[in-house]
């Protein structure tokens, strides 16, 4: 096999055309040089369960993906360390949040490496970030997009929900059940969020204008998306709990800012992980572990497990799916292992990935036709 520099020209070369264009989110999506990919990350605490691995592992093949057709990425992966769960679970457990986060962030990236996802371009901290939220807040001022009041500035948000194609009743939900707080007798509106906000006993602090204080979640991400790729980014992926009301205000807030639309070409939210028929989530307790299926099968086949199936939807974890996916990728590797050269399958299982990451279908043609055909989608998707 070539090195890595070999083989990195190979992939960016080889069947690679100018025409070709990836669908996603069910739009062509016509890319220059580079893809710019905005990736939410986590909050270091109790990390890595299956929901944030699906999110990880299906943003790494919009990557490769890309990457396939030529195309190179430049892709931020944030770290929300600044963040009022992160604070109570590190106090919990007697420690700063700081090097409670540092600990947690370690444990991730090393699930992260065995699952095959390739490290991000950018990894901002929010808490080397403050300045950029300051700025962001003072611009948002200066538009009249933003509003301060006893040390906090409110971005107005009252068109949010309608944008992101949602009813009030809907929205208020949501934006409850994620501590936006809505019920604040200090907004103007329930769907005014906090840019920033002044800090209690025992909370991060920093200074501002308005007095010290910490950012408000959406503003983290706002201005950390800024800071590393500008104001327009091809696509902004998360979590499909991350839609509302996260990566609306994001939007909001960079569009509010810099007066440029649309911030996000393409969002692409991951179909959520459920357990026993609730979503896997921290605040719930209901985890399965990354570091617990590494114990049962390889990285390849956790990786395929979370792949066989389209990127957006919800999905019920059982057992038995890492084994049906060891099966699979057993099933893969022999179909690579015999000989041939079939550009017709070839074909065909890059149209499948280019559509709308089909992965599925490309497994299946790749199984049937063997040979090139499943060895390039091995590499491809990373399941080596």
């Amino acid at each position: 096999m070539a090195g890595p520099m070999g083989h990195a020209v190979q992939e960016s070369s080889r069947g690679t055309s100018s025409s070709e264009t990836l669908t996603l989110a069910g739009e062509p999506l016509p890319l220059t040089i580079p893809a710019r990919m905005y990736v939410c990350g986590i909050t270091p605490y109790d990390v890595t369960h299956l929901g944030h691995a699906s999110v990880f592992v299906w943003t790494d093949v919009v990557r490769r993906v890309v990457r396939m057709t030529g195309v190179d990425t430049v892709l931020t992966r944030n770290v929300t360390d600044v963040d009022d769960v992160l604070t109570r679970a590190a106090a919990e457990r007697g420690r700063p949040y700081e090097e409670f986060g540092l600990i947690q962030e370690y444990f991730f990236d090393r699930d992260m490496a065995a699952l095959h996802v390739r490290p991000p371009t950018h990894a901002p901290h929010a808490r080397h970030h403050i300045e950029h939220v300051v700025r962001l807040a003072s611009a948002l001022l200066a538009t009249g997009a933003a509003y301060e009041r006893d040390g906090h500035v409110f971005f107005h948000g009252s068109h949010v929900p309608d944008a992101a194609g949602l009813t009030a009743e809907a929205a208020l939900a949501l934006s409850s059940e994620y501590g936006d707080r809505p019920d604040d007798p200090l907004r103007d509106d329930p769907f005014d969020v906090a840019v920033w906000r002044p800090s209690g006993a025992g909370d991060p602090a920093w200074p501002s204008p308005w007095g010290p204080g910490r950012p408000g979640w959406h503003a983290e991400c706002a201005a950390m998306s800024l800071a590393t790729l500008g104001g327009v980014v091809d696509v902004l992926a998360g979590g499909a709990d991350l839609a509302f009301p996260h990566h609306a205000y994001q939007v909001a807030m960079v569009e509010a800012a810099t007066g440029v639309t649309r911030f996000a070409r393409r969002q692409v939210h991951v179909g959520t992980v459920r357990l026993d028929g609730a979503k896997m989530a921290k605040a719930t307790g209901n985890l399965v572990l990354v570091s617990d299926l590494l114990s049962r099968a390889s990285g390849a086949a956790v990786r395929l497990m979370l792949l066989d199936r389209s990127w957006h939807q919800a999905w019920e974890y059982h057992p038995t799916a890492l084994d049906d996916a060891t099966q699979l990728l057993e099933e893969l590797y022999a179909a690579g292992g015999t000989r041939g050269t079939a550009e017709a399958a070839e074909a065909a299982v890059r149209a499948a990935l280019l559509d709308d990451l089909d992965v599925s279908t490309a497994v299946r043609i790749a199984i049937d036709a063997g040979g090139d055909a499943a060895r390039r989608l091995i590499r491809t998707l990373a399941l080596h």
